[in-house]
């Protein structure tokens, strides 16, 4: 698997990964106190969809295109307004060229309180990201791999927020490697929220990973996913899915008015489907 950012950007991956994000956001902000973001495989930051890279794949036609031509509902719009409405922000003309990745996104969305941190390793995306918030106050930019971020940043000196996790998965060794490092972050900060994005390519890996984290003591895991049709070890990415670890209550009832919907609009054929699911309560 090959997931850098550049080339997916918009795609029906960052639909279920941002529209979760920008939730997971929201509700933070319905307490006046600071929180913080940490963004562990933070990518560029923003991404224009004529690049050479996002025209090679085209995948944004399928993701986030397919979102903003059709009709939403009015329920599944108000809960889609906090992501839909940054995008729609970036392209003031109405014409989708720029897609805020989850660093511009969460940025936008933060109150002068707040804070974000960035971790990215790659030595040119990290110029990119960090050139982007340059000057930023709210915003700190860190060269740095990311399973290390979640062991040195932790738990946050707001002792609010949430994590969110989206590697390359460029290494065989990825869902281990999260694995391992999300436990260590959660026994640093048991009350913080983890959002990890994964293609649903292996569905043993993801199993062991549940599994491994139920083993090790953690509590409260919902598991989303969103499938445009059935994807495989040997198919290209049609789907993915999301753990959250201390969700907000509010959550699982919201992704189960808004993943029929999307999946609707972002299905390519057999196999489209969606599911919220409890896998560890609380």
């Amino acid at each position: 698997m090959n997931y850098r950012h550049a080339y997916h950007a918009g795609n029906i991956g960052d639909v279920l990964k941002h529209a979760v994000l920008a939730r997971l956001i929201t509700y933070l902000q319905r307490k006046d106190k600071a929180f913080r973001v940490l963004d562990t495989h933070a990518g560029i930051g923003c991404y224009d969809l004529t690049s050479e890279e996002t025209q090679k794949t085209g995948e944004w036609q399928q993701g986030i295109g397919k979102v903003l031509a059709a009709e939403i509902p009015a329920d599944v719009a108000d809960l889609l307004a906090p992501w839909l409405d940054v995008i729609r922000k970036e392209n003031p003309d109405g014409d989708l060229r720029i897609y805020p990745g989850s660093p511009l996104l969460s940025r936008r969305l933060l109150r002068k309180q707040d804070r974000l941190t960035l971790t990215e390793l790659h030595p040119a995306d990290f110029k990119t990201l960090s050139n982007l918030f340059a000057g930023d106050h709210h915003v700190k930019t860190i060269h740095l791999d990311g399973w290390l971020a979640l062991g040195s940043f932790l738990p946050p000196k707001e002792k609010r927020g949430l994590v969110l996790i989206d590697p390359a998965f460029e290494k065989t060794s990825e869902f281990a490697d999260m694995t391992e490092a999300v436990i260590k972050g959660w026994r640093k900060w048991p009350t913080g929220t983890f959002a990890l994005w994964y293609p649903m390519k292996e569905a043993s890996a993801i199993s062991r990973m549940h599994r491994e984290f139920a083993d090790a003591g953690l509590r409260d895991i919902l598991a989303l996913e969103l499938n445009a049709g059935k994807s495989g070890p040997d198919t290209r990415m049609l789907g993915s899915g999301m753990t959250i670890i201390n969700p907000p209550f509010t959550l699982m009832g919201e992704m189960k008015g808004v993943l029929p919907w999307l999946c609707d609009v972002v299905h390519q054929g057999p196999g489209a489907d969606w599911s919220v699911k409890q896998i560890v309560g609380e």
